[in-house]
């Protein structure tokens, strides 16, 4: 019987022991399994064995010689030893030279065969010669395990204080001789096949001790056809899970909204624009859902000002109109109290009731749950409060969640168990390129507003640096004087000596002595809800001219009347934050201006930045551009709850691998959803799945 290795600790390999198990422990290795994923970063070639004499100075190169000298030297420095071998192959000498090590001494005897592996140097002293500071060595043996560290494509691995990479390297081929044949490959051979795939064995074999004849230059751009093999194992069980997860809502009984629309022809009929043909798309599709006999699971995605909360409204009347009630989750009180304005306006003439429940309003939230809990109030605005304990629906229906990757998908399911399988409706500002939205949302259907409301200009974007603040305050003055709005954002509420940032605080006194005959007030996230409910009312009724602000205006904020931004410090800010701050202006009928103000100094990331964003307003392109930097481990910020981690793929570098997984996944789940034909796979499934979500309801 073999091992089992997701169980078998890795304490009991050879040459780990309990002391660098837990060193281990701290790169995420606890279990052999674990340690046959932890892939080498990078590899070297240290097979192409050269004459001493033929060496080249700061090339890696491998070199076989016989041990002439091997002494331990005494350097005047602190007591410092330095371990000096000399080896010659008859071409000439080279000397390896190991600081503080001068127990190495006791390994190496004349006469002895060693490879050496490393940088070659010139002698400090003498110009001439070769050296290698702290050279990789193996003895020559007839042993033919004995060629880890040298003479071969050695691997290098990432690794913590206490334990070295030649250490590590040693522990990780010591496990894959006494474990690679335990190793469970559960794919099924079918798509092994049509894919082109190695076994599982050789491909972890080859992603730690690559045989010869494999391109160097493919293992360090990860793309050999083994690593691929476990890349595609790690997709294909992350997308399994999506696939299962989507089937069950599927076959799930839901509600079929079928009323006639009045209320949505009504509310049509009050607006003052007429909907892109894109929001008339992505409406059909929605009520296309609603009134299926199966819960509702969609993504809608649209660039800031696109109109996603008309289409929400319409969505909600829908179901108010079908006799069921219908809740907006929004991740900030501003946000959410935004939403409730807004749709309040919207509908209040309706004969329905809207109501705002946040976390900070504790007096009011006993009346409001009992309004809630007997279906007095129809439609429920609110933040994550929506989703505690002693908040009743009586017959939630529809469910929307506004800026989806603020909360994860736990919360998402949350909200889904206040009723029986209410339609959920999940929206973003924040454009996703596809290939991480077929990961983050996969079990979700997927509409995108893409076209903005006719009349909107682009908003102009110009980079300045602080030489240039005179133009700037021109530029503010000349357009309060056309009775148009400003924000100013700054990246923290206080100046401290740690960051040495402007602050909004500072930065409001100051622009209250540049502009004395304008009204510049302050908002941020410190003040009480109600404050900044005020603030943001009155900046809404053209009361302030200058609005100082933090990020706290991200999103949700509409203030057609404001023309211009200016965000200080802009390469201190995110791609996509910086993009979502630009939406808040742009949304009236006149030109509209965001002016970047940069300090340095400026790092080469910002810098792309900030040049992305003088180059282009459209979202897509932008989020394409910041995945491409952040990478997808940042590229939301929080981790998405309910989602396995991604050990060893990468889904930017990995995009068609993942295309692949999904397209095999999906249609496999399709023949077999409870993977009956495929117990080992379903076993393995549940183990990578385990703790976050779960996928059989059966087992």
């Amino acid at each position: 019987m073999g091992k089992n290795l997701s169980e078998f600790p890795v304490q009991y390999i050879k040459g780990v022991g309990p002391r660098r198990a837990k060193l281990l422990n701290t790169l995420g290795i606890k279990t052999a399994e674990e340690a046959l994923y932890y892939l080498p970063y990078r590899y070297e070639d240290r097979k192409n064995i050269k004459k001493i004499s033929a060496l080249e100075y700061g090339r890696l190169e491998t070199v076989i010689g016989k041990v002439i000298a091997a002494e331990v030297i005494k350097l005047p420095r602190r007591n410092m030893k330095l371990f000096e071998l000399t080896v010659s192959d008859g071409s000439g000498l080279v000397k390896g030279k190991w600081f503080n090590q001068p127990f190495l001494k006791k390994n190496f005897e004349a006469g002895q065969e060693v490879i050496l592996s490393g940088i070659v140097k010139r002698n400090p002293y003498r110009g001439i010669g070769f050296e290698f500071d702290n050279p990789e060595y193996e003895f020559v043996t007839d042993d033919a395990d004995a060629f880890i560290h040298t003479a071969r494509i050695v691997p290098i691995y990432r690794t913590t204080a206490g334990l070295s990479v030649r250490q590590l390297r040693t522990i990780m081929f010591n496990l894959i001789n006494t474990c690679i044949n335990d190793v469970s490959d559960y794919i099924p051979d079918e798509i092994l096949r049509r894919n082109n795939f190695h076994g599982l064995t050789e491909s972890i074999f080859n992603s730690h001790f690559p045989e010869s004849g494999i391109d160097i230059d493919s293992l360090n751009s990860c793309s050999s056809i083994y690593q691929e093999r476990l890349y595609f194992e790690e997709l294909f069980k992350f997308e399994l899970g999506l696939s299962i997860i989507k089937k069950g809502k599927e076959v799930e009984r839901g509600i079929a909204f079928d009323c006639n629309g009045v209320l949505v022809r009504k509310f049509i009929d009050t607006l003052k624009f007429k909907l892109t043909s894109a929001q008339q798309r992505v409406f059909e599709e929605i009520l296309h859902d609603m009134r299926s006999q199966h819960p509702m699971n969609r993504l809608l995605q649209g660039d800031v000002g696109c109109g996603k909360t008309v289409i929400a409204v319409m969505a909600m009347l829908t179901a108010a109109e079908c006799g069921y009630q219908a809740a907006l989750m929004a991740p900030t009180e501003i946000l959410a109290g935004q939403h409730y304005i807004n749709i309040h306006k919207m509908i209040e003439d309706m004969g329905l009731k809207v109501c705002l429940m946040t976390g900070s309003k504790k007096k009011e939230r006993e009346a409001l749950r009992c309004d809630i809990a007997s279906g007095k109030t129809n439609i429920i605005i609110g933040t994550h409060a929506l989703i505690q304990e002693g908040v009743e629906f009586k017959n939630l229906g529809l469910a929307i969640i506004d800026e989806q990757h603020r909360f994860g998908v736990m919360q998402r399911q949350l909200l889904r168990k206040k009723a029986v399988n209410p339609d959920v409706l999940v929206m973003t500002a924040t454009p996703i390129p596809r290939t991480l939205s077929m990961t983050l949302y996969g079990d979700l259907d997927y509409s995108v507003i893409d076209e903005l409301p006719p009349g909107r200009s682009p908003v102009v974007t110009r980079l300045f640096n602080a030489g240039q603040k005179e133009y700037i305050y021109r530029a503010i003055a000349e357009e309060t004087k056309k009775g148009r709005q400003v924000y100013v954002v700054y990246p923290v509420i206080d100046e401290t000596e740690k960051t040495n940032l402007k602050s909004a605080i500072l930065g409001r006194e100051a622009l209250e002595k540049i502009f004395p005959n304008l009204k510049v007030e302050l908002i941020h996230g410190r003040l009480k809800p109600q404050e900044r409910e005020n603030i943001m009312a009155s900046f809404k009724a053209g009361a302030i001219d200058v609005l100082v602000s933090t990020t706290v205006i991200e999103v949700g904020v509409d203030v057609p009347n404001a023309a211009m931004m200016l965000i200080v410090h802009a390469e201190r800010f995110g791609l996509s934050q910086l993009h979502q701050l630009r939406g808040r202006v742009g949304r009236g009928g006149s030109q509209s201006y965001c002016f970047l103000l940069m300090y340095e100094p400026v790092s080469e990331d910002a810098r792309r930045r900030l040049d992305i964003m003088i180059k282009t307003n459209d979202g897509f392109r932008i989020a394409e551009e910041d995945l491409d930097i952040r990478g997808p481990g940042e590229f939301f910020g929080t981790r998405q709850a309910g989602m396995p981690d991604l050990k060893l793929a990468n889904i930017v570098r990995d995009a068609r691998l993942l295309d692949t997984a999904r397209k095999e996944a999906f249609a496999l789940i399709d023949k077999d959803a409870e993977l009956n034909t495929f117990p080992e796979l379903k076993k393995g499934l549940e183990m990578f799945w385990k703790g976050k979500i779960e996928l059989f309801k059966t087992s």
